[in-house]
């Protein structure tokens, strides 16, 4: 083929793409409601799988103020939690730069447990979905308990986002 060939293909092309789209538009019903999230009461462990941005509103020295979460399916507990933690590779105190996690998410609330090791709880997770952000996004309060952390070791503010796409 010729470049003008090819051209005159290419806007053959889009111009048939064009009208399927145009056609397809015609079809949308315009008296129907559009879809309402769920109440935060309602979303339950599917809604929750996928990867989530968390900003920690100032962590424990040493730990960093973002991390990235991986919710899926517990093997175990069909309406359960299960995933990991990624502190991008910073490891501090008695937390790894990768951990475990397991929870539930029951009446609004997600419950998670974070463990460095396997076997103890290193930090626990107790946040709230917020209402109309279609069980996208978690406030709450992440808990130090770690061997090395300190008795009084203070609630830290977090907040998670779902990541597009999931």
């Amino acid at each position: 083929m010729t470049p003008r060939q090819y051209r005159s293909l290419a806007i053959l092309l889009i111009a048939a793409c064009a009208r399927i789209n145009w056609a397809a538009a015609q079809n949308v019903d315009k008296n129907q409601p559009e879809a309402v999230c769920p109440a935060a009461t309602s979303v339950k462990a599917p809604q929750l799988y996928g990867i989530w941005q968390v900003t920690l509103i100032n962590p424990p020295a040493g730990l960093p103020k973002t991390a990235v979460m991986l919710l899926e399916k517990h093997e175990e507990f069909a309406d359960s939690l299960a995933g990991i933690v990624s502190r991008d590779g910073v490891t501090a105190g008695g937390h790894s730069a990768k951990a475990a996690l397991a929870g539930d998410v029951e009446d609004g609330f997600v419950i998670l447990d974070e463990s460095s090791n396997n076997i103890s709880i290193s930090g626990t997770w107790n946040g709230q979905l917020v209402e109309a952000s279609c069980g996208r996004e978690v406030k709450g309060v992440w808990k130090d308990t770690s061997a090395s952390a300190p008795p009084d070791a203070p609630d830290v503010p977090f907040s998670m986002v779902k990541r597009a796409g999931w």
